[in-house]
């Protein structure tokens, strides 16, 4: 059937209604649709029989539905063995990033926020073995539910043919770029990545952000000049690399309505021409114009090489949706005789949005030098202002065995380092014969046991491993499925928070894997810090 044909009203693999089409791109079309079975609203990516990649389309969403980590959009369904070929994954309602910076841009310290959260979901689906290639302001979303979500990983780069050869340094560079953009409210890439003014710059070489927008620190600005290869700093070679180094970066919480707390817009600042870069200056700078060959931007130029032109990639077709559409950036309508209601809801959303504000908290954790928090469930919600350090009365090891399982002999094993206030530990599981334990077990871990009931706002892990799944749950039993899930995420190679939100209350906390990182099928943990208050 043709996309062209497909009309509101038609039924996909008898449950999938089609409400309104999104937008129509490169022989695809985006429709926002209900799940009639589940009775939820749902995005479906229809294809054109013409279109030349389905087959690649379908695989690489359902290799994106094994994905975990709820800051990437979930998958839900993709098939191509009947008349019409679909993808079908969640809907996702909020505003982009591109549209909050048509406001202004954002306090330095948010924009280190929304970018750290995104930096962390790309690494994860690195760790997975996927990528996103395309990354625009268009594809970060704070949702209405107060969440970042990141759209199109594994399936924008099939929709717009974009292949790379060194994934993690283009994913790095449009992480890089969207921070930039965050940052001045203007587009280091090429003029298809986003509707925002163009990054001011000087034989095709943006300026750096403190060049273009005041009250940047150096930290900051160093991090996206090495995201961008602006300058001789050795450049940045994974979105790991880059969370990593946000995370020694003042980061400020989001409140409820993300778009509070603007700077003022100002004007570039004029800078001097930068010289021609030396043979060590790294090369990843993007023109103003797209190249004459599209094939060109798919080339990925050597780190520390002599400065070439590169341009971002074509935006390709949103992969979900938004409440703020990710097309037509046209100026809106503008009515003298509404002008006193925009005031007046512009005051209503300010008053409203400082009070969620105040009621979220401003402060950070109170457990080091991180900033915002990363809970994967709820990861804008900051921790309570006075939650301190929690002292752990004794620890020990925790396995939900299946029956075919004869325990894990190795859990038991340095179990203290994860409490002696390192961030290295020796605690670690046994080799598995895959992520699910070889159906020996459904979960792995340490239960800590606070003494007392206590309210917890924040749960800070340590663990050398990336890939698979870290949950946390809380409560007064010491059976696992009796505790309360406070959240999850999947490990990065270092440091994740997992924040309660609300707080959740309880005698016991457990940190335990509900899968294993793939490839080394082992589980290892370090430090593990309980933040909180006395219950």
């Amino acid at each position: 059937m043709s996309t062209s044909v497909i009309e509101p009203g038609t039924r996909l693999a008898g449950r999938y209604r089609l409400e309104e089409r999104i937008s129509d791109s490169g022989g695809s079309s985006l429709w926002k649709a209900i799940d009639e079975i589940l009775a939820r609203a749902v995005a479906v990516r229809t294809f054109d029989p013409e279109f030349p990649r389905v087959a690649e389309a379908v695989t690489s969403a359902r290799s994106a539905s094994r994905l975990t980590d709820p800051r990437l959009t979930q998958v839900f369904d993709a098939d191509d063995s009947g008349e019409s070929a679909y993808i079908v994954s969640e809907w996702v309602a909020g505003e982009p990033l591109e549209g909050m910076l048509n406001k202004a841009p954002l306090e330095p310290g948010r924009a280190a926020t929304l970018l750290y959260e995104g930096s962390e979901a790309i690494a994860a689906a690195h760790a997975a073995g996927l990528s996103h290639l395309c990354l625009t302001p268009r594809d970060l979303v704070w949702t209405t539910g107060g969440t970042v979500k990141l759209l199109g990983v594994a399936t924008d780069a099939v929709l717009a043919d974009r292949q790379c050869d060194d994934p993690a340094a283009e994913d790095v560079r449009g992480l890089g770029r969207m921070l930039y953009a965050a940052l001045t409210a203007h587009w280091p890439g090429d003029e298809a990545g986003s509707g925002l003014p163009a990054a001011p710059a000087s034989d095709g070489v943006p300026h750096a952000p403190r060049q273009v927008q005041a009250g940047i620190s150096h930290a900051i600005d160093a991090i996206v000049c090495r995201c961008l290869g602006l300058g001789a700093a050795e450049p940045l070679a994974t979105p790991a690399d880059l969370a990593k180094a946000l995370r020694g970066v003042p980061r400020t919480p989001l409140p409820l309505f993300a778009g509070l707390g603007h700077t003022p817009p100002a004007a570039p600042r004029p800078a001097a021409p930068r010289r021609p870069a030396t043979p060590s200056t790294a090369a990843t700078t993007q023109p103003h114009h797209p190249p004459a060959e599209p094939a060109a931007s798919s080339q990925v130029p050597p780190p520390r090489a002599r400065r070439q032109r590169h341009a971002a990639p074509p935006a390709p077709p949103a992969s979900s949706t938004r409440t703020t559409p990710a097309h037509g950036h046209g100026a809106p309508k503008r009515h003298g005789n509404r002008a006193l209601l925009g005031v007046a809801a512009a005051a209503l959303t300010v008053i409203v949005g400082i009070g969620a504000w105040a009621l979220t908290g401003t402060g950070g954790d109170g457990g080091g030098d991180d900033g915002g928090p990363t809970d994967k469930g709820k990861t804008s919600a900051p921790p309570a202002s006075a939650a301190a350090k929690l002292d752990v009365q004794d620890i020990r090891p925790v396995e939900l065995r299946t029956s075919q399982g004869n325990g894990d002999k190795a859990i038991g094993k340095g179990i203290q380092s994860v409490v002696d206030g390192k961030p290295t530990g020796t605690w670690e599981t046994q080799t598995y014969a895959d992520a699910e334990f070889g159906k020996l077990s459904k979960g792995l871990g340490v239960l800590l046991d606070m003494g007392k009931p206590v309210k917890i706002a924040n749960v800070k892990i340590h663990s050398p491993v990336a890939g698979g799944l870290l949950q946390v749950r809380a409560g007064d039993s010491q059976t696992p499925s009796d505790l309360q899930r406070v959240g999850e995420q999947t490990p990065n190679g270092g440091e994740l928070t997992i924040t309660a939100n609300p707080q959740a209350t309880g005698r016991y906390v457990l940190v335990w894997f509900t899968k294993l990182p793939s490839g080394s099928f082992k589980g290892r943990l370090g430090e593990i810090t309980v933040y909180g208050a006395a219950g």
